[in-house]
Protein backbone atom coordinates (compact mmCIF):
# COMPACT_ATOMS: atom_id res chain seq x y z
CA UNK A 1 0.00 0.00 0.00
CA UNK A 2 1.16 3.71 -1.30
CA UNK A 3 2.00 6.13 2.00
CA UNK A 4 1.63 9.53 1.93
CA UNK A 5 4.15 11.71 3.77
CA UNK A 6 1.58 14.21 5.21
CA UNK A 7 2.20 16.38 8.50
CA UNK A 8 1.60 19.90 9.95
CA UNK A 9 2.29 23.53 10.11
CA UNK A 10 2.15 25.08 13.87
CA UNK A 11 -0.18 28.13 12.30
CA UNK A 12 -3.30 26.47 13.43
CA UNK A 13 -3.52 26.61 17.53
CA UNK A 14 -7.08 27.85 17.70
CA UNK A 15 -8.30 25.28 20.18
CA UNK A 16 -6.30 25.10 23.30
CA UNK A 17 -7.46 22.05 25.02
CA UNK A 18 -5.02 19.52 27.34
CA UNK A 19 -5.33 16.24 29.08
CA UNK A 20 -3.23 13.73 31.00
CA UNK A 21 -2.33 10.86 28.98
CA UNK A 22 -2.41 8.53 31.74
CA UNK A 23 -5.81 9.24 32.19
CA UNK A 24 -8.46 6.66 30.77
CA UNK A 25 -12.19 6.24 29.34
CA UNK A 26 -12.40 3.19 31.69
CA UNK A 27 -15.50 4.74 33.74
CA UNK A 28 -17.62 5.07 30.70
CA UNK A 29 -16.81 1.74 29.53
CA UNK A 30 -20.03 -0.38 27.88
CA UNK A 31 -22.51 -1.60 29.99
CA UNK A 32 -21.51 0.70 33.08
CA UNK A 33 -24.29 2.70 34.64
CA UNK A 34 -24.88 6.43 35.30
CA UNK A 35 -25.06 5.73 39.45
CA UNK A 36 -21.71 3.45 39.01
CA UNK A 37 -20.05 6.30 36.79
CA UNK A 38 -21.62 9.04 39.58
CA UNK A 39 -20.06 7.42 42.31
CA UNK A 40 -17.01 6.37 40.73
CA UNK A 41 -16.56 10.06 40.10
CA UNK A 42 -17.48 11.25 44.01
CA UNK A 43 -15.15 8.82 45.54
CA UNK A 44 -12.39 10.01 43.59
CA UNK A 45 -9.83 12.62 44.13
CA UNK A 46 -11.30 15.88 42.02
CA UNK A 47 -8.82 17.46 39.12
CA UNK A 48 -6.29 19.93 39.19
CA UNK A 49 -9.06 22.80 37.92
CA UNK A 50 -11.56 21.22 40.70
CA UNK A 51 -9.18 21.27 43.12
CA UNK A 52 -8.41 25.11 42.93
CA UNK A 53 -12.01 25.97 42.62
CA UNK A 54 -12.56 23.84 46.23
CA UNK A 55 -9.58 25.53 47.49
CA UNK A 56 -11.40 28.96 47.09
CA UNK A 57 -14.30 27.65 48.27
CA UNK A 58 -12.81 26.05 51.53
CA UNK A 59 -11.73 29.53 51.78
CA UNK A 60 -15.14 31.23 51.49
CA UNK A 61 -16.63 28.61 53.31
CA UNK A 62 -14.14 29.93 56.61
CA UNK A 63 -14.94 33.31 56.03
CA UNK A 64 -18.57 32.39 56.37
CA UNK A 65 -17.75 30.07 59.29
CA UNK A 66 -15.71 33.25 61.13
CA UNK A 67 -19.20 35.73 60.59
CA UNK A 68 -21.41 33.40 61.83
CA UNK A 69 -19.05 32.22 64.89
CA UNK A 70 -18.89 35.91 65.94
CA UNK A 71 -22.82 35.83 65.59
CA UNK A 72 -23.04 33.11 67.62
CA UNK A 73 -21.68 35.56 70.65
CA UNK A 74 -24.57 37.49 70.67
CA UNK A 75 -27.12 34.85 71.62
CA UNK A 76 -25.72 33.94 75.18
CA UNK A 77 -26.31 37.94 75.61
CA UNK A 78 -29.78 37.58 74.02
CA UNK A 79 -30.71 34.65 76.77
CA UNK A 80 -29.67 36.59 79.41
CA UNK A 81 -31.55 39.77 78.67
CA UNK A 82 -34.44 37.02 77.58
CA UNK A 83 -34.65 36.35 81.31
CA UNK A 84 -32.68 33.11 80.84
CA UNK A 85 -30.58 31.43 83.30
CA UNK A 86 -27.40 31.93 84.73
CA UNK A 87 -26.42 28.51 83.98
CA UNK A 88 -27.75 28.68 80.35
CA UNK A 89 -26.11 31.77 79.86
CA UNK A 90 -22.90 30.52 80.74
CA UNK A 91 -22.71 27.75 78.36
CA UNK A 92 -23.82 29.08 75.82
CA UNK A 93 -21.44 31.65 76.04
CA UNK A 94 -18.72 28.68 76.81
CA UNK A 95 -19.91 27.14 73.23
CA UNK A 96 -19.90 30.53 71.41
CA UNK A 97 -16.32 30.88 72.28
CA UNK A 98 -15.42 27.84 71.66
CA UNK A 99 -16.84 27.85 68.19
CA UNK A 100 -14.78 31.19 67.56
CA UNK A 101 -11.47 29.50 68.38
CA UNK A 102 -11.84 27.10 66.07
CA UNK A 103 -13.25 29.19 63.07
CA UNK A 104 -9.87 31.74 63.64
CA UNK A 105 -7.84 28.08 63.57
CA UNK A 106 -9.47 27.29 60.58
CA UNK A 107 -9.35 30.91 58.44
CA UNK A 108 -5.57 30.49 58.17
CA UNK A 109 -5.13 27.20 57.12
CA UNK A 110 -8.28 27.93 54.08
CA UNK A 111 -5.28 30.32 52.41
CA UNK A 112 -3.23 27.88 51.52
CA UNK A 113 -5.86 24.84 51.97
CA UNK A 114 -3.92 23.24 48.64
CA UNK A 115 -1.17 21.90 50.93
CA UNK A 116 -3.60 20.36 53.38
CA UNK A 117 -5.65 17.97 51.83
CA UNK A 118 -7.00 16.82 54.76
CA UNK A 119 -8.50 20.34 55.69
CA UNK A 120 -12.18 19.92 53.39
CA UNK A 121 -12.70 16.80 55.46
CA UNK A 122 -11.51 17.91 59.01
CA UNK A 123 -13.68 21.36 58.31
CA UNK A 124 -16.66 20.02 57.51
CA UNK A 125 -16.79 17.41 60.51
CA UNK A 126 -15.95 19.91 62.83
CA UNK A 127 -19.36 21.77 61.30
CA UNK A 128 -21.15 18.77 61.38
CA UNK A 129 -20.07 17.96 64.99
CA UNK A 130 -20.76 21.34 66.27
CA UNK A 131 -23.89 21.13 65.32
CA UNK A 132 -24.04 17.60 67.02
CA UNK A 133 -22.79 19.18 70.20
CA UNK A 134 -25.61 22.22 70.42
CA UNK A 135 -28.23 20.00 70.24
CA UNK A 136 -26.12 17.30 73.46
CA UNK A 137 -26.06 20.67 75.50
CA UNK A 138 -29.85 21.42 74.68
CA UNK A 139 -31.26 17.53 75.45
CA UNK A 140 -29.47 17.68 78.32
CA UNK A 141 -31.38 20.03 80.20
CA UNK A 142 -34.53 19.22 78.12
CA UNK A 143 -34.89 16.42 75.36
CA UNK A 144 -37.41 18.07 73.12
CA UNK A 145 -35.36 21.37 72.84
CA UNK A 146 -32.34 19.23 71.63
CA UNK A 147 -34.43 16.80 69.45
CA UNK A 148 -37.17 19.65 68.18
CA UNK A 149 -35.02 22.10 67.77
CA UNK A 150 -35.35 22.74 63.75
CA UNK A 151 -33.14 25.92 64.00
CA UNK A 152 -30.30 24.45 65.04
CA UNK A 153 -30.69 21.02 63.41
CA UNK A 154 -30.78 22.77 60.39
CA UNK A 155 -26.79 23.30 61.02
CA UNK A 156 -26.50 19.72 59.54
CA UNK A 157 -27.91 20.95 56.18
CA UNK A 158 -25.93 24.14 55.81
CA UNK A 159 -22.42 21.88 56.83
CA UNK A 160 -23.88 19.22 54.08
CA UNK A 161 -24.95 22.06 51.85
CA UNK A 162 -21.81 23.75 52.22
CA UNK A 163 -19.49 21.10 51.03
CA UNK A 164 -20.58 21.38 47.07
CA UNK A 165 -18.24 24.80 47.45
CA UNK A 166 -15.42 22.35 48.21
CA UNK A 167 -16.07 20.39 44.69
CA UNK A 168 -14.61 17.54 46.49
CA UNK A 169 -18.04 14.53 46.23
CA UNK A 170 -15.46 13.16 49.21
CA UNK A 171 -16.27 15.87 51.07
CA UNK A 172 -20.12 15.55 51.09
CA UNK A 173 -20.74 11.97 51.58
CA UNK A 174 -18.16 11.95 54.83
CA UNK A 175 -20.76 15.42 56.32
CA UNK A 176 -23.59 13.34 55.34
CA UNK A 177 -22.67 9.94 56.70
CA UNK A 178 -21.60 12.05 59.66
CA UNK A 179 -24.49 13.79 60.08
CA UNK A 180 -26.75 10.95 59.61
CA UNK A 181 -24.73 8.82 62.07
CA UNK A 182 -24.18 11.63 64.97
CA UNK A 183 -28.02 12.71 65.06
CA UNK A 184 -29.07 8.97 64.79
CA UNK A 185 -27.14 8.15 67.61
CA UNK A 186 -28.19 11.21 69.42
CA UNK A 187 -32.16 10.64 68.60
CA UNK A 188 -31.69 6.89 69.44
CA UNK A 189 -30.01 7.71 72.89
CA UNK A 190 -32.52 10.16 73.76
CA UNK A 191 -35.90 7.92 72.61
CA UNK A 192 -34.40 4.60 74.66
CA UNK A 193 -33.60 6.13 77.83
CA UNK A 194 -35.86 8.91 78.83
CA UNK A 195 -38.78 8.58 80.38
CA UNK A 196 -41.92 9.09 78.51
CA UNK A 197 -43.36 12.09 79.86
CA UNK A 198 -39.65 13.82 79.37
CA UNK A 199 -40.02 13.41 76.02
CA UNK A 200 -43.42 16.04 75.86
CA UNK A 201 -42.75 19.54 76.42
CA UNK A 202 -45.64 22.37 76.06
CA UNK A 203 -42.77 24.98 73.90
CA UNK A 204 -41.25 22.35 71.63
CA UNK A 205 -43.62 19.35 71.39
CA UNK A 206 -43.46 15.86 71.88
CA UNK A 207 -40.56 13.96 70.36
CA UNK A 208 -41.21 10.63 68.68
CA UNK A 209 -39.69 7.89 66.39
CA UNK A 210 -41.57 9.11 63.28
CA UNK A 211 -40.44 12.61 63.67
CA UNK A 212 -36.69 11.56 64.14
CA UNK A 213 -36.94 8.95 61.01
CA UNK A 214 -38.40 12.13 58.98
CA UNK A 215 -35.02 14.47 59.99
CA UNK A 216 -32.78 11.31 59.42
CA UNK A 217 -34.64 11.11 55.86
CA UNK A 218 -34.24 14.87 55.19
CA UNK A 219 -30.51 14.99 56.24
CA UNK A 220 -30.08 11.58 53.36
CA UNK A 221 -31.74 13.64 50.78
CA UNK A 222 -29.74 16.74 51.49
CA UNK A 223 -26.44 14.70 51.17
CA UNK A 224 -28.02 13.15 48.00
CA UNK A 225 -28.91 16.65 46.23
CA UNK A 226 -25.84 18.29 47.26
CA UNK A 227 -23.67 14.93 46.05
CA UNK A 228 -25.48 15.60 42.56
CA UNK A 229 -24.74 18.98 42.77
CA UNK A 230 -21.10 18.42 43.23
CA UNK A 231 -21.12 15.45 40.27
CA UNK A 232 -22.62 18.07 38.08
CA UNK A 233 -19.89 20.76 38.53
CA UNK A 234 -17.36 18.30 38.36
CA UNK A 235 -18.55 16.86 34.57
CA UNK A 236 -18.85 20.90 33.57
CA UNK A 237 -15.12 21.45 34.75
CA UNK A 238 -14.36 18.19 33.04
CA UNK A 239 -15.47 19.44 29.81
CA UNK A 240 -14.31 22.53 30.21
CA UNK A 241 -10.44 21.46 30.69
CA UNK A 242 -11.05 18.72 28.60
CA UNK A 243 -10.53 18.28 24.46
CA UNK A 244 -13.50 17.56 23.14
CA UNK A 245 -11.49 15.88 20.00
CA UNK A 246 -8.79 13.57 21.49
CA UNK A 247 -9.98 13.42 25.43
CA UNK A 248 -7.03 15.38 26.61
CA UNK A 249 -6.45 17.83 28.96
CA UNK A 250 -6.33 21.53 27.32
CA UNK A 251 -4.77 24.92 28.11
CA UNK A 252 -6.78 25.21 31.31
CA UNK A 253 -5.80 22.38 32.99
CA UNK A 254 -2.03 23.00 32.17
CA UNK A 255 -2.24 26.57 34.09
CA UNK A 256 -3.64 24.92 36.69
CA UNK A 257 -1.20 22.22 36.96
CA UNK A 258 2.11 23.57 36.15
CA UNK A 259 2.34 25.65 38.98
CA UNK A 260 1.74 22.87 41.65
CA UNK A 261 4.04 20.94 39.39
CA UNK A 262 7.04 23.85 39.28
CA UNK A 263 6.82 24.15 43.14
CA UNK A 264 7.06 20.33 43.99
CA UNK A 265 10.38 20.28 41.53
CA UNK A 266 11.68 23.59 43.03
CA UNK A 267 10.74 22.09 46.82
CA UNK A 268 12.27 18.27 46.04
CA UNK A 269 15.02 19.53 43.85
CA UNK A 270 13.84 17.77 41.24
CA UNK A 271 13.74 18.38 37.10
CA UNK A 272 11.00 19.21 34.87
CA UNK A 273 11.03 19.38 31.13
CA UNK A 274 8.40 20.48 28.76
CA UNK A 275 8.12 18.97 25.27
CA UNK A 276 6.24 21.47 22.49
CA UNK A 277 5.20 19.06 20.02
CA UNK A 278 3.72 19.93 16.72
CA UNK A 279 2.71 17.69 13.78
CA UNK A 280 4.73 18.19 10.44
CA UNK A 281 2.42 19.35 7.45
CA UNK A 282 -0.91 18.88 9.21
CA UNK A 283 -2.25 21.31 7.45
CA UNK A 284 -1.50 19.37 3.96
CA UNK A 285 -3.32 16.31 5.55
CA UNK A 286 -6.44 18.62 6.14
CA UNK A 287 -6.82 19.55 2.78
CA UNK A 288 -6.06 17.10 0.59
CA UNK A 289 -7.52 14.56 2.54
CA UNK A 290 -10.44 16.42 4.58
CA UNK A 291 -10.88 17.82 7.78
CA UNK A 292 -12.77 14.23 8.87
CA UNK A 293 -9.29 12.27 8.28
CA UNK A 294 -7.43 14.76 9.81
CA UNK A 295 -9.67 14.56 13.01
CA UNK A 296 -9.12 10.69 12.78
CA UNK A 297 -5.12 11.27 12.26
CA UNK A 298 -4.55 13.24 15.62
CA UNK A 299 -6.61 10.40 17.58
CA UNK A 300 -4.07 8.05 16.03
CA UNK A 301 -1.49 9.81 17.20
CA UNK A 302 -2.73 10.92 20.51
CA UNK A 303 -3.68 7.08 20.94
CA UNK A 304 -0.26 5.92 19.93
CA UNK A 305 1.57 8.43 22.34
CA UNK A 306 -0.77 7.24 25.45
CA UNK A 307 0.01 3.72 25.32
CA UNK A 308 3.61 4.48 25.58
CA UNK A 309 2.71 6.81 28.60
CA UNK A 310 4.85 6.87 31.15
CA UNK A 311 4.70 7.81 35.38
CA UNK A 312 5.07 10.94 35.60
CA UNK A 313 4.55 12.13 32.06
CA UNK A 314 1.43 14.76 30.91
CA UNK A 315 0.07 15.26 27.50
CA UNK A 316 -2.14 18.17 26.69
CA UNK A 317 -3.47 19.65 23.95
CA UNK A 318 -2.88 23.15 22.94
CA UNK A 319 -4.82 23.32 19.68
CA UNK A 320 -4.91 22.32 16.01
CA UNK A 321 -1.87 19.99 16.10
CA UNK A 322 0.32 21.14 18.88
CA UNK A 323 0.53 19.36 22.34
CA UNK A 324 2.73 19.36 25.36
CA UNK A 325 4.65 16.76 27.03
CA UNK A 326 5.36 17.65 30.84
CA UNK A 327 7.83 15.23 31.70
CA UNK A 328 9.35 14.55 35.21
CA UNK A 329 13.04 14.49 33.94
CA UNK A 330 16.26 16.40 33.37
CA UNK A 331 16.22 17.33 29.88
CA UNK A 332 18.96 15.37 28.34
CA UNK A 333 16.72 11.89 29.21
CA UNK A 334 13.82 14.12 28.12
CA UNK A 335 14.54 14.13 24.64
CA UNK A 336 15.73 10.81 24.51
CA UNK A 337 12.26 9.93 25.51
CA UNK A 338 10.56 12.76 23.03
CA UNK A 339 13.06 11.45 20.49
CA UNK A 340 11.87 7.37 20.91
CA UNK A 341 8.16 8.61 20.88
CA UNK A 342 9.15 10.86 17.51
CA UNK A 343 10.37 7.30 15.87
CA UNK A 344 7.22 5.19 16.99
CA UNK A 345 4.70 7.82 15.62
CA UNK A 346 6.89 7.53 12.56
CA UNK A 347 6.79 3.80 12.48
CA UNK A 348 2.93 3.97 12.82
CA UNK A 349 1.48 4.88 9.77
CA UNK A 350 -2.40 5.68 9.75
CA UNK A 351 -4.63 3.68 7.52
CA UNK A 352 -7.22 5.90 6.41
CA UNK A 353 -9.84 2.83 5.24
CA UNK A 354 -8.88 -0.88 5.56
CA UNK A 355 -6.94 -1.60 1.89
CA UNK A 356 -6.67 2.23 1.74
CA UNK A 357 -3.64 4.22 1.51
CA UNK A 358 -1.57 5.16 4.72
CA UNK A 359 -0.91 8.71 6.24
CA UNK A 360 2.33 8.98 7.80
CA UNK A 361 2.63 10.84 10.19
CA UNK A 362 5.72 12.87 11.87
CA UNK A 363 6.50 15.96 14.76
CA UNK A 364 8.76 18.13 15.47
CA UNK A 365 9.65 19.04 19.28
CA UNK A 366 11.18 21.96 20.96
CA UNK A 367 12.33 20.95 25.23
CA UNK A 368 13.07 23.66 27.55
CA UNK A 369 13.66 22.72 31.14
CA UNK A 370 13.10 23.98 34.64
CA UNK A 371 14.77 25.80 36.63
CA UNK A 372 17.64 26.16 33.72
CA UNK A 373 15.76 27.90 30.77
CA UNK A 374 12.13 29.28 32.50
CA UNK A 375 10.70 29.79 35.78
CA UNK A 376 7.34 29.74 34.32
CA UNK A 377 4.86 28.12 32.18
CA UNK A 378 4.88 31.43 29.45
CA UNK A 379 9.08 31.20 29.98
CA UNK A 380 9.41 27.53 29.33
CA UNK A 381 6.71 27.61 26.45
CA UNK A 382 8.73 30.46 24.78
CA UNK A 383 11.84 28.61 25.12
CA UNK A 384 10.54 25.47 23.82
CA UNK A 385 8.46 27.52 20.45
CA UNK A 386 11.95 28.46 19.49
CA UNK A 387 14.05 25.22 19.49
CA UNK A 388 10.55 24.12 17.60
CA UNK A 389 10.97 26.50 15.09
CA UNK A 390 14.42 25.39 14.76
CA UNK A 391 13.40 22.08 14.46
CA UNK A 392 11.27 22.96 11.34
CA UNK A 393 13.53 24.82 9.53
CA UNK A 394 16.38 22.13 9.86
CA UNK A 395 13.72 19.97 7.80
CA UNK A 396 11.42 18.69 10.50
CA UNK A 397 10.38 15.22 11.86
CA UNK A 398 13.20 16.03 14.91
CA UNK A 399 13.32 16.89 18.25
CA UNK A 400 15.69 19.90 19.93
CA UNK A 401 16.85 20.44 23.64
CA UNK A 402 19.77 22.95 22.84
CA UNK A 403 19.74 26.39 20.81
CA UNK A 404 21.82 26.23 17.62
Amino acid sequence: MAQRDMSVDPADRSDERHVDPNRTDEARLVGRTPVADAMSALLSRPDEIMLEIGATGELLVARLRAVIAALLLLLPLANALGGGTLRSTLVGLAGAVLINLFAQIWLPLARRSRRYRWLPFATSAFDVTATSAVLIVLAFNDVPAGLNSMVVWCGYLLAILLTALRGDGRTTLVAGALALAQYGALAAFALLTTAPEQLISSEHGIVTWSTQLQRLLLLGMGTLVTAVIVYRMQRLVEMSGTDGLTRLPNRTWLLHRIPRLLRAAREEGGSLTLALINLDHFKRVNDEAGHHVGDRVLRHVVSVLRDSAEPGEWLVRLGGEEFVLVMRKPIGTAWERVDALRRLVASRPFEVDRGADFIRVTFSAGLAGYPAEGLDLSALLGRADQRLQEAKREGRNRVIARDG
